[in-house]
């Protein structure tokens, strides 16, 4: 047993959808490990300060794990990799001890000097939180340093897998991350407090890091310092991830800007913000990060071998797929909301009033789903071009938009009571008092879809002819999911007198019946229109992805 399931972690995957099915399994077994690693987190701590607190402490660890260990990412280090490769495997070699020296001197100094100015950052972001809140933030962060250092080792050792096509390795080192997490909150939690869950985080990423070691040993390219780095190796890595790597830190800038603001509202709302985001980014994982990382070795090879209609074909079929599964998905979800939130977090301090406002910062961060998702594929479709400064000047203008308005759409917020009135009636809030949270996720989305758009104008300049590939699977979703919205939202009506909404079980009753019948009813849309889609999906099914063989003895970048 033990020895097939070795056998099934590190064989090779050999097509789009099975790749992406394999992946979207395992982040479908991470969320739910992360539903678990939520909920335990909300009925022990509700929406409170020192929830706040943690939350708040993740933001610079966070943010220097994109800024740094992204250069040693799969979208960076894949063209490289396959370059070096087709020289002799002692090239790939002395590649990868260069990037990981280099590397380990990098991220090791910029830790150490967050560290030291950890009390100035801390202080200018958080200027909401009291001086022992703050304390303790400061603390939470420093302990939560060593995260960034070991996921940016397990980020190369993940570089290697996935350029190697043994996607279920990669995909279950998040799953052992969480599982780490919960572990902590579990055993450390009651005693140690938001310190107990921050060793549970240090524990969870050395569990990322472990799991790739076996298949790059067996590569014979596990890393070794090099005294004398070759800096010439590195400038080309560098000008490559340098605008990737601005442009994630431009994402990343983003939310630690929401942060901020909520850390000036009442305790509780950097929980609200944290918890919705989290519950919004399932299907981020499910399906813009699947196909994503699924397409980009492809789209690579591709790309190297100068065969720009595959190239197009590939981006064209992955976005026609992001779009079949990312617009349903958001319509159930906003319909969904309460009870998914409930169902999820809705248990010890976590109250109903923490629910129905969570509810709604979901709402309106799942309006731009499908624009995250899609923002992942273009970003990879550009950099596996090897085109990396226009998505990060478009991101740096997004960024900029949606700083505009947040602190814009607060300050109107609060001085315009129709705005309050209006948000609060259409999102079922209006009575409780404090929504300003709300502001937040909202100009998150409107940001994101203008982002989105901007690189997909882009992109279609850069390759003429995409857009019309995928016009038709657009139309057919969007018609789809109103259709799916209206039936989920009427069974709502016609199981809550059936089920009741007072307990566990009949509010997951409830949503999972109403969802099960609208995703039925959509189905059958899509069957009567004949979606190119759905009957690519059924033979991919009826091909048995999870029974896929090993095609080669020796793996070998494809």
């Amino acid at each position: 047993m033990v020895k097939r399931f070795l056998e099934f972690l590190y064989q090779e995957t050999k097509s789009l959808n099975q790749a992406a099915f394999l992946l979207g399994f395992f982040a479908f077994l991470s969320q739910i490990l992360a539903f678990v690693r939520d909920r335990l987190l909300a009925h022990i701590f509700g929406a409170s300060e020192a929830l706040d607190i943690y939350y708040a402490a993740f933001r610079i660890p966070d943010f220097i794990f994109v800024a740094v260990a992204s250069m040693v990412s799969l979208s960076v280090l894949l063209p490289f990799i396959v370059e070096e490769e087709s020289k002799g495997k002692e090239y790939l070699r002395y590649f990868i001890n260069n990037i990981f020296s280099f590397f380990s001197v990098v991220i090791i100094l910029v830790s150490g000097l967050a560290f030291i100015l950890m009390p100035v950052l801390a202080s200018t972001l958080f200027k909401g939180f009291g001086p022992e809140a703050l304390s303790e933030t400061i603390f939470i962060s420093r302990v939560l340093l060593l995260s960034p250092i070991i996921l940016g080792f397990s980020n190369l050792f993940g570089s290697l897998t996935q350029a190697y096509q043994r996607f279920a390795v990669y995909a279950l080192a998040p799953v052992l991350y969480n599982a780490g997490i919960i572990l902590g909150i579990i055993f450390l939690a009651g005693s140690f407090g938001v310190l107990g869950i921050a060793i549970g985080v240090v524990a969870g990423a050395l569990l990322h890091l472990l799991i790739q070691i076996p298949f790059v040993l067996t590569l014979g390219l596990f890393p070794k310092l090099l005294w004398r780095i070759d800096f010439s190796s590195i400038a080309k890595v560098v000008s490559l991830s340098l605008p990737r790597t601005l442009t994630l830190s431009m994402s990343q800038l983003a939310f630690i800007f929401l942060v901020a603001l909520a850390s000036l509202m009442p305790a509780g709302s950097i929980s609200v913000l944290s918890f919705s985001f989290n519950l919004q980014s399932v299907p981020l994982a499910l399906i813009g990060v699947s196909y994503s990382l699924a397409a980009f070795p492809t789209l690579s090879r591709h790309f190297k071998e100068k065969n720009i209609e595959a190239f197009k074909a590939q981006m064209i079929v992955t976005t026609r797929f992001i779009i079949f599964w990312s617009l349903p998905l958001t319509a159930l979800i906003i319909v969904l909301r309460a009870q998914i939130v409930r169902v999820v977090l809705g248990s010890g301090e976590f109250l109903w009033d923490d629910t129905r406002l969570t509810a709604a910062v979901l709402a309106l961060f799942a309006i731009s789903s499908l624009s995250q998702s899609l923002l992942l594929l273009f970003m990879r479709g550009f950099y596996s071009a090897g085109f990396t400064r226009k998505p990060f000047f478009i991101n740096l203008f997004s960024t900029s938009i949606l700083f505009l308005f947040a602190w814009g759409l607060i300050k109107i917020f609060y001085t315009h009571e129709g705005l309050r009135i209006f948000i609060g009636s259409l999102l079922r809030v209006e009575d409780l008092p404090n929504i300003g949270v709300l502001v937040l996720p909202l100009a998150f989305s409107l940001a994101i879809i203008l982002n989105s758009i901007i690189l997909w104008l882009a992109f279609e300049k850069e390759f003429n002819g995409f857009s019309r590939g995928v016009t038709r699977s657009l139309f057919d979703s969007l018609g789809t999911s109103v259709v799916v919205g209206i039936v989920a939202y009427l069974s709502l009506k016609v199981f809550a007198p059936l089920f009741g909404t007072t307990t566990l079980i009949g509010l997951f009753l409830q949503g999972a019946i109403s969802g099960l019948a609208a995703c039925i009813v959509g189905i059958v849309v899509l069957a009567t229109l004949k979606n190119k889609e759905l009957s690519e999906i059924w033979n991919a099914i009826r091909d048995k992805f999870w029974k896929t063989k090993i095609i080669a003895t020796d793996p070998e970048i494809v």
